[in-house]
């Protein structure tokens, strides 16, 4: 399996990066992660007509920017949409006019599936539960060519992080806080993870590796700001990776 990382930026796109987004090609599926502008880059990746599964964490713009994007794209077998209770609306609300073109125009066929928290088996394996986010963000727990991976972003340390993230090979977990940075408390919840709040979240759900992601685009303007949390991660969780944009790695 081969994950590239297309968008690691939270908020806004800057010249350290696109905004989230993550391309998992596996030897049935590609997967994506998140629909940030970093999905442009898509084309370079998929070049064969395996099934194209696309999974939302939740609908702040910097998630969903990019499906005004999918018109870009000839995807002869097209794209599968899920995402928590809502996706149907939300979607057809932001892909579609006057927004952007309608998706009845696309060359390729969409489909939409909403899911609930819990586990399932179609069309791989999965697990899926809410975090706490100002929009309640979906955690996923993928298992594919038998490997586990979790990917949790717009969250802070929580249960249901952990369960998903409890002994997966890899661990996409976001990162827009820097060291010691505290909770926004305008939301009064946990919002994001720091370096160390990511990196503890690994040691106790015993994951092998950790991958910060969705760097905050104020927080983070150079990419040694993003190695200095790898760094500070690290001292927690030995097995740390920062990601940067047209990142991949084999697993």
């Amino acid at each position: 399996m081969k994950i590239t990382f297309l968008g690691t930026n939270g908020w806004y796109a800057t010249e350290t990066g696109n905004t989230s987004c993550v391309l998992l090609d596996t030897n049935d599926y590609y997967i994506i992660l998140d629909a940030g502008d970093g999905i442009y880059k898509l084309d370079k990746h998929i070049k064969t007509e395996k099934p194209i599964y696309l999974f939302l964490s939740h609908f702040h713009l910097e998630h969903i920017f990019g499906l005004h994007i999918l018109d870009k794209f000839k995807f002869k077998q097209g794209i599968r949409i899920y995402g928590k209770l809502g996706v149907k609306k939300a979607i057809d609300t932001i892909a579609n006019k006057p927004f952007t073109h309608s998706w009845n125009d696309l060359s390729y066929k969409i489909s939409i599936e909403e899911v609930q928290e819990g586990k399932h088996d179609v069309p791989f394996p999965y697990e899926c539960r809410l975090l706490p986010h100002g929009d309640p963000s979906m955690g996923y727990r993928l298992n594919l060519d038998d490997k586990v991976i979790t990917y949790c972003t717009d969250t802070g340390p929580h249960k249901n992080v952990l369960r998903l993230a409890e002994g997966s090979d890899v661990f996409i977990s976001e990162c827009a806080f820097k060291p010691r940075q505290k909770t926004d408390t305008n939301w009064g919840i946990n919002l994001h993870m720091n370096p160390e709040s990511a990196a503890r979240t690994a040691k106790t759900a015993r994951a092998k590796q950790l991958i910060l992601t969705h760097f905050d685009a104020d927080n983070y303007r150079t990419k040694e700001e993003r190695r200095e949390a790898e760094v500070v991660a690290k001292k927690l969780f030995k097995n740390t990776i920062a990601a940067f944009d047209g990142m991949e790695l084999e697993i």
